[in-house]
């Protein structure tokens, strides 16, 4: 299976439409978004309408800068997964995830973040291939270090060590952009606004 990965569109519509044609033209099997589609007030809608345009399978999970109850109602307009707190099977894969946002107004305490995590995982322990996808990075990482102000979720990093999904999506530090490492036998991505294949 072939997924585009992208995160931090932050409002950018143009780019939003540069990875809904990259999806089309790759013949990507689904499109995974780790958040940050907006800037508070930012367009979400164009966001994640021009996505849709790629017709395009999608699951996504709220950033920082996301109004949860808008994403709730836009994911459902345009016939996305919102995999906040959530499970979903796509053919042999498993995706969980959670926001794990850590900072600004909708931040979560990391207890909360870890225990949903922990149990939105049991839902989908059995598929051969498992994604967590978060917009916060885990702490203690190489994407952490990217950033003197950025700080990383230690509820992200102890559900990896302890969940080890076949790959964690993030993104939120811009300038980790690209960076993968391993945390036990997960691949760890920062994935951000250019996007990544990823084959699994």
């Amino acid at each position: 299976m072939k997924i585009l990965a992208a995160s931090d569109i932050h409002k950018d519509i143009s780019l939003a439409k540069r990875l809904a044609d990259r999806a089309v033209k790759e013949d990507v099997d689904a499109i995974l978004l780790a958040g940050d589609f907006s800037n508070h007030l930012g367009d979400m809608e164009g966001v994640l309408g021009a996505i849709a345009q790629s017709g395009k399978k999608v699951f996504l999970v709220p950033g920082n800068h996301d109004n949860p109850t808008e994403i709730d109602v836009l994911t459902e307009i345009y016939n996305m997964v919102n995999v906040h707190g959530y499970a979903v099977e796509h053919e042999h894969l498993g995706i969980f995830g959670h926001s794990a946002v850590n900072c600004g107004m909708f931040s979560m305490p990391e207890h909360e973040v870890l225990d949903v995590l922990r149990k939105s995982f049991k839902y989908v322990k059995h598929k051969e291939k498992k994604i967590m996808m978060t917009h916060i990075h885990p702490s203690g990482s190489t994407i952490e270090k990217f950033s003197n102000f950025v700080v990383g979720s230690g509820a992200v990093r102890k559900a990896i060590e302890e969940l080890q999904p076949d790959i964690a999506i993030c993104g939120h530090v811009h300038e980790a952009e690209g960076i993968e490492e391993k945390i036990g036998k997960t691949r760890v991505i920062n994935v951000c606004r250019r996007g990544k294949i990823i084959e699994i």
